[in-house]
């Protein structure tokens, strides 16, 4: 009896470490293994700069155009794209002596060669030269053009300090000519506050 015990006992210990070594090996097998499957999808989508409470100014032949501020920002060199989080801007006028546009998003996709930005998670602008201020939930600014745009079937509202208020889906608005339109309808109060003689 004493002997089979024995035999137990040293059949356990083998099995112990022939599962060990089986463990070890593979261990081994893992680290030392390398498999080249192309470019995976997360190196593709890593950023090549991670920055913290961010300020980036824009200028133009020497004069600040916009400044942006950001609590976190990835760039992308090879998109040539910055995303921003917890996002706010300024637009300057007057060489850059003013400020005419402030605003703020949730977040920012800026596209660095064309100036083209788009602002998500709750967008507040307010435009002192026109005094309007515009809530919604997605705005698009293509540079190039001066067009803003609201996300396709998002409620835009647009209001002034002497009570005219706009709500409307399909908004989009031209800077140069200082026009906005809703296609998708909308509803609202005009103030008309010009004296009549």
């Amino acid at each position: 009896m004493k002997k089979l015990k024995s035999l137990l006992i040293v059949n356990c210990k083998l099995r112990i470490v022939h599962c060990l070594l089986l463990i070890v090996n593979c261990v081994l097998l893992i680290v030392n293994c390398s498999f080249d499957y192309g470019t995976s999808r997360n190196d593709i989508e890593r950023p090549d700069i991670i920055m913290h409470d961010v300020e980036y100014v824009r200028v133009v032949q020497g004069d600040p155009l916009v400044r942006f501020h950001a609590e976190y920002a990835e760039r992308y060199e090879e998109q040539q794209i910055m995303n921003l989080d917890t996002f706010s801007f300024e637009e300057f006028q007057d060489r850059g002596y003013s400020v005419n546009t402030t605003g703020r998003a949730g977040a920012a996709l800026i596209e660095l060669d064309s100036g083209n930005v788009s602002l998500t998670r709750g967008v507040y602008i307010q435009v002192e030269s026109e005094d309007i201020t515009i809530e919604t939930a997605t705005l698009h600014w293509r540079d190039r053009e001066r067009l803003i745009e609201g996300g396709e079937n998002e409620v835009v509202n647009i209001r002034r300090s002497d009570g005219t208020v706009f709500i409307g889906r399909g908004f989009s608005a031209n800077a140069r000519e200082q026009t906005w339109q809703f296609n998708q309808g909308a509803r609202g109060t005009y103030i008309d506050d010009t004296d009549d003689e």
